[in-house]
């Protein structure tokens, strides 16, 4: 196993417990649930209850929150823990228009007094350890991330994950690594480096670039959970944890839920794989997990 301290990113609609187990088992470091909706969580919202189900097997685990309004937040905070939580990280880098409309995600970073009063009052509700994940900024005019990290550390948080793309960036563009070499040299705390790492070798640079603690890869994991193993896979080593993830996703999601996982997994998982393009529609087709999971097997 690599030495690199590597980490799973929260995205919605993909860490869900079957796949964050898949990749701890490959070797991730702590991970991080997909967002959760602090306001739906606190009503009780049974599909949000859902994505805050985790695997013991997990833990530690950090639960990744979604909202604006400081008492809610604190109040899913303090639900979460009493869940089993072994931390809280806001999320403040979502760029969907549907979140940010709401002054959520990367919009928190648009007014740092706000963001003081939801750390303040986040950092009062959780007991344990509270981090956040912030962008480079909300556009090229407002490159705000070292402010942003400087007031949280001042508030207690106590780690920064950093994907350095703009708001306005979305996921385009180059992922400037210099702005995570900023904020390591502008706080004390451990700052997690994210964006552009698709290989062992990605996340090398990175902490040589950047000086960061620890790498988080998102979409460079689609597909390809085994890159925490830091080392080269073979195609049999690849099938039996494919299917241990189709497993996990039978097992643990509603059914809806487990057939939308599974197109959308298995898809990814046949990348690169010869007839590829021909199989993916027909993947997304099929109306049962079975008749899935049989158009994947037999081409492989």
């Amino acid at each position: 196993m690599d030495s690199l301290d590597l980490r799973l990113a929260p995205m919605a609609g993909v860490t869900n417990a079957p796949f964050r187990l898949v990749c701890r088992e490959c070797g991730a470091g702590p991970l991080t649930s997909e967002e959760i909706d602090a306001r739906a969580l606190v009503l009780g919202n049974d599909k949000t209850a859902t994505l805050a189900r985790y695997l013991p097997e997990e833990r530690p685990l950090a639960m990744q929150l979604l909202g604006a309004d400081p008492d809610v937040l604190a109040e899913a905070a303090r639900r979460l823990e009493a869940g089993g939580a072994d931390a809280i990280d806001l999320n403040m880098g979502c760029p969907v228009p549907k979140i940010v409309a709401k002054g959520q995600g990367a919009a928190l970073m648009r007014d740092p007094l706000a963001a003081a009063v939801v750390f303040r009052t986040l950092r009062k509700a959780v007991s344990g350890r509270f981090t956040i994940k912030i962008r480079g900024g909300w556009d090229e005019r407002t490159l705000n991330a070292v402010e942003i990290a400087r007031l949280a550390e001042s508030e207690g948080v106590e780690a920064i994950t950093v994907h350095p793309r703009t708001r306005s960036q979305q996921f385009t563009g180059r992922a400037p690594w210099e702005v995570i070499a900023a904020v390591v040299a502008a706080v004390r705390v451990p700052v997690v480096g994210n964006g552009d790492v698709r290989s062992v070798d990605d996340a090398h640079a990175m902490v040589a670039a950047t000086g960061c603690a620890a790498v988080m890869i998102g979409r460079g994991a689609l597909g390809v959970p085994w890159i925490f193993r830091g080392a080269a896979v073979s195609r049999a080593e690849r099938a039996a944890i494919i299917a241990r993830h189709c497993a996990l996703i039978d097992a643990h999601l509603p059914e809806r839920l487990a057939l939308v996982q599974l197109k959308k997994h298995l898809a990814w998982y046949s990348t690169g794989r010869p007839g590829s393009a021909a199989l993916r529609p027909r993947l997304f087709a099929a109306a049962t997990p079975a008749e899935v999971r049989e158009l994947f097997w037999s081409g492989w």
